[in-house]
């Protein structure tokens, strides 16, 4: 049986690349992760198999299995560009405060809070992040331009995680 720590690697492995959908199987034990469409966040899907005898066509090796890293596709021009923002020093980030769901808006229906280009004071909401159904507006705590949105609407974001790349006055 996979200990809660061992399913929590996996799910940060997934979340970390490009794949989709993983799944894993040890000693009977089957886990199918898969990351959401619509929210980006993964869901787990765990599915212990009934003890059966069975009879294998395949030898098998004694051995533990191998868990390997996808590689990692070629970063698009989009996401070169990106990361290379993200390091800039002269651009201050907007980090967020707790674990939780990214919204860019207030509600689904309404327009998001910031868009790029625009220009934020210390007190302007630039987003929600959800944390066990309180909704949290994050402050964009610095006057500027906003240059980079990182997060996308829907998506799980993590502690100190930057969400947002402002150009300082």
């Amino acid at each position: 049986m996979l200990k809660v720590q061992e399913i929590r690697e996996l799910i940060k492995l997934l979340d970390s690349t490009s794949v989709s959908e993983l799944s894993y199987e040890e000693n009977g034990c089957k886990i199918k992760l898969r990351k959401g469409v619509v929210t980006g966040v993964v869901a787990p899907e765990v599915v212990q198999a009934p003890v059966v005898t069975q009879v294998q066509a395949a030898p098998v090796k004694a051995e533990a299995p191998k868990v390997e890293a996808p590689k990692a596709e070629a970063p698009k021009a989009e996401e070169a560009k990106e990361s290379a923002n993200i390091n800039d020093e002269t651009l201050h980030k907007i980090v967020s405060p707790m674990v939780g769901t990214f919204y860019a808006a207030p509600s689904p229906d309404e327009d998001d809070y910031v868009k790029v280009g625009d220009k934020v004071t210390t007190d302007s909401v630039v987003c929600i992040v959800e944390a066990m159904k309180l909704f949290n507006e994050i402050e964009a705590e610095v006057k500027g331009e906003i240059v980079e949105i990182l997060a996308k609407n829907g998506q799980l974001v993590e502690y100190g995680q930057p969400l947002f790349l402002v150009k300082a006055e």
